[in-house]
């Protein structure tokens, strides 16, 4: 599933084609995704104009002048695409194919640069859904959001005020979309190898009786921030259906350090571990049990 940088990714891609477009007309071909599609959609969507294109933790936000928005999750296998040209590089964007009985809802639009075009959103698997809102704290996919891990309100402090006390490992604690907006398993685990703790300890450890961040807390934040930051400058990482618009892929999972290494030698400089597999909560993590240590 595509994490805050793969979507971040998609936002960048298709924000210089449809901020300022005009919505002409909504063809949906089917009733639903992994839910039912808002009703009225077509005629909330038709005739307005798009003001612009956010993000919020995984979900793009369409921005309309009617006052409304849209908010789209792309599931596993969700894309969006225009018919008519690619996305500019370097964006990439999660294109998993173009199979016209996969294209569930799309838009003839109209761009008062670019003229006319169709946008197309796909889902082979249907795991990705649509919501529309007048006000964001009206979404209840929105509305217990923690702090953006890009966003002025991440730092150490904040994380320490969510951490005193939790008996949760740090992995799950930062999965915990409450604590921080965003995160998922890949780049969890790579920003706690990169401030060499161990996802399984306790996340209170790491804060101090007075409430404060400990050094590994702060090296925490940095590294969080870091990772996400050079995942989308190389469009985020390929993990099976992720595409760009030519067709090629997002690189950061080239430079992995450990998620998906099992086995592999530990790329710190000097460190003689080998990277280890455990499952944690259902889920893989990845990790190196020399150089990650509990604080």
């Amino acid at each position: 599933m595509p994490e805050l940088p793969e979507v971040e990714t998609v936002r960048r891609g298709l924000e210089p084609w449809l901020e300022g477009a005009r919505i002409e007309r909504v063809q949906l071909n089917r009733k639903d995704l992994r839910f039912p599609f808002p009703e009225g959609l077509q005629a909330a969507l038709e005739g307005t104009r798009i003001v612009s294109i956010g993000r919020r933790a995984k979900y793009l936000l369409i921005k309309l002048d009617s006052g409304k928005t849209l908010l789209s999750h792309l599931g596993m296998t969700g894309s969006w695409r225009f018919a008519e040209h690619s996305i500019d590089k370097p964006p990439r964007y999660y294109e998993p194919g173009t199979e016209p009985k996969h294209d569930h809802m799309v838009w003839d639009i109209s761009h008062p640069q670019h003229g006319k075009s169709h946008l197309i959103y796909a889902d082979p698997r249907r795991f990705g859904f649509i919501d529309l809102f007048d006000d964001p704290a009206e979404s209840e996919y929105l509305n217990e959001l923690g702090p953006e891990p890009l966003g002025n309100d991440f730092n150490a402090d904040e994380m320490a005020a969510a951490f005193k006390g939790k008996k949760a490992p740090i992995k799950a604690a930062l999965l915990d979309q409450r604590v921080v907006a965003g995160l998922g398993n890949i780049y969890v685990a790579e920003a706690l190898h990169r401030s060499h703790i161990l996802p399984d300890v306790q996340a209170g450890t790491l804060v101090t009786s007075k409430g404060k961040p400990k050094a590994a807390l702060e090296d925490l934040a940095h590294a969080v921030r870091q990772v996400l930051l050079e995942a989308i400058e190389v469009g985020g990482s390929t993990l099976r259906d992720f595409r760009n618009a030519e067709g090629g892929s997002g690189y950061f999972q080239h430079r992995f350090a450990v998620y998906d290494r099992e086995g592999e030698p530990c790329p710190t400089p000097l460190c003689t571990g080998t990277i280890q597999r455990i499952v944690q909560s259902g889920r893989s993590t990845f990790f190196c049990p020399v150089c990650q240590k509990a604080p």
